[in-house]
């Protein structure tokens, strides 16, 4: 659950190149406020540094206190600032004042890189070339050429360590199937039945994603749970990929950079699909909020679908675990929870609509809300749903709160 943007894409990082987001700016620590300040060798690699044969470059600042160095496939707790060779700070979780949780495999090359260079307690500075960053002209807001961290490794959470590369990695064998997309595949162990998903089913799966040279770049193996994501949101690999699947099936692909996730290369995937559903029928009041429905001065309309527990509510400040379903004012579904494995996020960090909505709740209560678009993306939001980006307009969901803290 990202930051002002509601999806229940546990997949949507695949491969993601950018830093996870995070709460809302507050001051930092005092022992931590010299980690917003732009390093004297922020230009360049000074001559001192450590040098790794791909280029990124480091310099232990507080040596650590044991030899627990993570893995690519774990989850790292950090602390970081990152600058662009001016000396502009760009990042930086301190400024927030929290740390940052994420799997080592899912940000940049040169954090998963370097990061199993630390052990709990060390700082570092890294100087990132642009290879193992972001590139050189990233577009969308990020920063290009050299990115300089200083990072301190707090804690690592030990995950499973992922399947083993396959031998056919680097290119499709001569026996796989392939589609007039350029989509090959091969079937690994067959399914269960013969029904196959549909642009608009969610799918639950299970999938490890491999480079080309044989890197494993993300897999729901090391997080111990599968990934359910709408088909009609992912890339396009995928949505014809799974469609030629049934229940219970595991398929190997191999990607053409470009169907795939936004990678500068071709990637192989494999995926088991666990399950699958279809998008509910939409509720009857989907376009309006009706007569009888509780409304808010900011404008918030809701409805209690199942009665809660009648204790406590929420707060802002809380993390929410919920199962939801989304549709816009037409009756299109576009998103869903539902299926799959509850959300959990903390309350402050989504849209408006539900800030205010979820606070009206109590642990185990359903409740359909309308919401306006100036409590959910705006009536224009940047991009546009046509354009890939969120739903516009009021939007209304059903939500089931199902625990918080």
């Amino acid at each position: 659950m990202k930051s002002r943007h509601l999806t229940s894409l546990a997949a949507a990082s695949l491969i993601g190149l950018a830093l996870p987001g995070h709460a809302q700016d507050t001051p930092p620590a005092p022992d931590n406020a010299k980690m917003l300040e732009a390093p004297s060798d922020v230009a360049a690699v000074p001559a001192d540094a450590e040098k790794t044969p791909s280029g990124l470059a480091s310099k232990v600042l507080t040596k650590g206190n044991g030899t627990d160095k993570p893995h690519a496939w774990d989850e790292v707790t950090v602390h970081y600032s990152g600058w662009t060779t001016d000396g502009k700070l760009f990042d930086s979780s301190v400024k927030r004042g929290q740390k940052a949780s994420f799997p080592l495999n899912g940000v940049i090359k040169g954090w998963t890189e370097g990061l199993q260079l630390m052990s709990v307690g060390e700082k570092r500075r890294f100087w990132i070339p642009a290879a193992l960053a972001y590139g050189e002209n990233p577009g969308g807001g990020r920063p290009g050429g050299m990115l300089v961290f200083d990072v301190e490794l707090f804690d690592v959470k030990r995950n499973p360590a992922p399947p083993e590369t396959p031998s056919d990695v680097a290119a499709a064998p001569a026996d796989a199937q392939k589609t007039e997309s350029g989509l090959a595949s091969k079937l690994l162990s067959k399914g269960s039945d013969e029904v196959h998903p549909t642009i608009n089913s969610t799918a639950t799966i299970n999938f490890t994603v491999w480079s080309k040279d044989g890197q494993m770049l993300q897999s729901t193996a090391t997080h111990g749970q599968p990934a359910t994501i709408p088909l009609a949101k992912v890339f396009k690999a995928w949505q014809e990929g799974i469609q030629l699947m049934t229940k219970g099936e595991k398929r190997r692909f191999w990607i053409p950079k470009e169907l795939g996730p936004g990678t500068p290369d071709d990637v192989t995937c494999d995926i088991e699909l666990v399950s699958f559903t279809e998008p509910a029928a939409p509720p009857a009041d989907v376009a309006a909020a009706p007569a009888d429905a509780e409304k808010t001065a900011s404008g918030l309309a809701s409805k209690v679908l199942t009665k809660g527990d009648g204790g406590a509510h929420p707060t802002a400040a809380s993390t929410v675990k919920v199962h939801y379903t989304g549709w816009t004012t037409d009756g299109k579904q576009f998103d869903s929870s539902v299926g799959g494995n509850p959300i959990e996020f903390p309350l402050g960090n989504v849209i408006p609509g539900w800030t205010e909505g979820l606070q009206l709740m109590t642990k185990g209560e359903k409740r359909r809300f309308w919401i306006p678009g100036k409590l959910g993306y705006g009536e224009t939001p940047a991009g546009g749903a046509q354009a890939g980006g969120p739903p516009t307009g009021q939007l209304t969901f059903d939500v089931e709160l199902i625990d918080f803290k």
